[in-house]
């Protein structure tokens, strides 16, 4: 690695996020991957589990002193619950942490509403919320980030620049299989998912919670995820209404919103999921609908991506400070 290096750790590094948090700090031009964890894979090699990311390390059970005396930062991809326990005791130990759980996403409030009781209340007003477009400043040498789920990174980002003139919206996102993780896709059935799409959640997902925060609770929302059969990708269709807008004054406000941003890409015709795949990159449309002046703004991007992974490591660099491109595509 070359000199000046950050050491860092993957804890959770045998889930789908986790597995490709591990591979891009491998091939990381500025990080050194230093310690990969696991719950029920500890003694597997990496490589053997995930061929295709070509980390040749063992996962290893969590120890938070072994951790802290091998890495100054790390990503956490235990799930909710589980990971603030870990995130707790690596900041303990003075570790900078990208948590990719829900654990430090919201208010104490709005997550035990949404999820269960806190394991760790005493971090959460130090966290920052990790949609690099929206909190760039905040994450600048920050200690603990929370990264975005897949859902809110697709919708706030279709959403945030009509955030002063929407009266209402409706989200209708679409995600591959890969979303549910990898312990609910082992054991679903593929003939349950093949050739079929459906709704669910509908009464009330939990990634619902992010928009009413970052949004402040503008404009009311609704929000309805579906399973795709693919297996990753995430495509958010988002109807807005909002009063006297051209297709020019929507094309305005996104431009201005996302100008020399190296992720968001403004795009002339519906983007598809195949178009952002396996990469930090949300590729937007935004236009009205001619017969009823609704504004459509859709969002793709890769759900283990800019989704998950490569967003956390994008975090990751402007904590650390370096270039938030550094490392991704």
């Amino acid at each position: 690695m070359p000199s000046g290096s950050t050491r860092v750790a993957v804890c959770g590094a045998s889930g789908y996020a986790g597995a490709l948090c591990a591979a891009l700090v491998e091939r990381h031009p500025r990080l050194e991957l230093t310690a990969i964890t696991a719950r029920s894979e500890a003694g597997r090699r990496h490589d053997s589990l995930y061929p295709r990311h070509r980390v040749a390390m063992e996962l290893e059970h969590f120890d938070a002193d072994r951790v802290g005396e091998r890495a100054e930062a790390a990503l956490v991809a235990y799930p909710h619950g589980a990971s603030a326990p870990v995130v707790a005791a690596l900041r303990e130990r003075g570790l900078k942490v990208v948590d990719l759980s829900a654990d430090f996403r919201l208010s104490r409030e709005r997550y035990e509403r949404y999820y269960q009781d806190h394991q760790a209340p005493e971090l959460l007003a130090g966290a920052v919320y990790g949609l690099t477009e929206l909190h760039r400043d905040e994450l600048r040498g920050a200690d603990l980030v929370a990264a975005p789920g897949c859902y809110p990174t697709a919708a706030l980002l279709a959403l945030w620049p009509l955030r002063e003139v929407a009266r209402d919206a409706v989200v209708d996102a679409k995600s591959g299989v890969s979303g549910a993780g990898r312990e609910a896709t082992d054991t679903t059935h593929f003939v349950s998912v093949t050739e079929n799409v459906n709704a669910y959640k509908v009464d009330g997902h939990r990634h619902r919670a992010e928009l009413e925060q970052e949004l402040d609770e503008r404009f009311p929302i609704t929000f309805t995820p579906h399973l795709v059969p693919i297996d990753q990708g995430l495509l958010a269709s988002c109807y807005v209404t909002a009063d006297g807008l051209s297709g020019e004054d929507v094309r305005a406000l996104f431009e201005d919103a996302y100008a020399g941003e190296p992720f968001v890409q403004m795009v002339s015709s519906p983007p598809g999921v195949r178009d952002v795949r396996e990469t930090n990159r949300c590729a937007i449309h935004a236009t009205v609908e001619p017969a009823t002046g609704r504004v459509l703004v859709f969002a793709a991007i890769d759900n283990l991506w800019k989704g998950a992974a490569s967003q956390a490591v994008q975090d990751l660099n402007l904590m650390l400070g370096l270039p938030e491109t550094e490392g991704l595509a």
